[in-house]
């Protein structure tokens, strides 16, 4: 039986971070999903819409350490995951952390970097580790990232590999807040900034906790049947050239276990895995013809229409 006082961590955790993100219920939500499957989250839109407050605002509910790197086109993989420096005084070299040593770590505007920097974070985000000159070196746990990045169609980005995007566990568009909720952010700022007065309301200690009772989730074999059969219609869509990995069924079911405890049960249904289909697995597909700058769009219809055509399970 799952502990109920991890639901009201999850609860305090949600309202802490929408006192500084005003009407994004869903996109915390999503976040969360993200955080309690100890995976990865990346937030796309056009700029101004709150995705770095986001990110800033769970890593202060937290109470782990949080880095930012701004991703510039000169960055280097060094500057992300460290690297070896000579010690003049005991004559070896040691090991400088880079900025990727943290519980959380906001990648601000990644695809304005160079694919090959990008790459420098494969091994840490899949296995919570970097290694350097053949040593391998653990990151700290709970770790988590969360990355932004502008449409593909603003000047100065680079596509995310494939394999990078692979990565994240979901893909977010934040989206503009309704009249109501961007009234409250004019408000709000009028008088102080309302990142600044949230306090930590969960320790590390217990989101490994939480991510612990995840996997406690039940799944029954009707839903996992039901996800590899959208699995299936996504690689024999003639729409797609590529299309969903066993990586992303994985992710999917995951996901939906994680979603679920956050709902307060202990068994996952249709609905979670209908929920995130789109989210979860649309960037891991490539459409068999697109204009440019909106893949992602054709992408997420595509993965939408599945997801309604593949029977439900009762």
């Amino acid at each position: 039986m799952i502990d109920m006082s991890y639901i009201d961590l999850i609860r305090r955790l949600e309202s802490n971070i929408a006192l500084a993100v005003f009407g994004k219920r869903a996109v915390i939500r999503r976040c969360l999903v993200a955080l309690f499957s100890a995976e990865h989250v990346l937030l796309e839109d056009v700029p101004g819409v709150g995705k770095t407050l986001i990110a800033q605002a769970i890593a202060r509910s937290i109470s782990g350490e949080f880095r930012r790197i701004q991703f510039t086109p000169d960055l280097l993989p060094a500057d992300i995951v460290g690297s070896s420096i000579y010690d003049t005084v005991s004559r070896e070299f040691r090991f400088a952390q880079g900025a990727i040593f943290a519980n959380i770590l906001l990648a601000d505007e990644i695809n304005r970097t160079t694919p090959r920097t990008q790459s420098a974070m494969l091994e840490a985000m899949n296995e919570h580790q970097v290694s350097i000159d053949g040593i391998t070196h653990p990151l700290p746990s709970p770790f988590m990232v969360i990355a932004t990045e502008n449409p593909m169609e603003y000047e100065g980005t680079y596509p995310l590999p494939e394999s990078q995007l692979d990565r994240f566990l979901l893909r977010i568009s934040v989206g503009y807040p309704d009249r109501e909720n961007e009234m409250n952010v004019l408000r709000s700022h009028q008088t102080s900034q309302p990142i600044n007065k949230l306090q930590s309301v969960l320790s590390c200690e217990q989101i490994i906790k939480i991510q612990q009772a995840v996997l406690q989730i039940r799944v029954d074999d009707a839903i996992n049947r039901y996800i590899l059969d959208i699995v299936e219609a996504t690689r024999t869509s003639d729409e797609l050239m590529v299309g969903v990995s066993t990586r992303g069924a994985i992710a999917l079911s995951r996901a939906a276990q994680t979603l679920a405890l956050i709902d307060g049960r202990e068994f996952v249904v249709p609905d979670d895995v209908k929920s995130l289909a789109v989210s979860v697995l649309a960037h891991r597909v490539v459409p068999t013809s697109y204009s440019h700058g909106s893949q992602r769009q054709n992408a997420e219809a595509l993965i939408e229409r599945i997801v309604e055509s593949v029977d439900v399970p009762v």
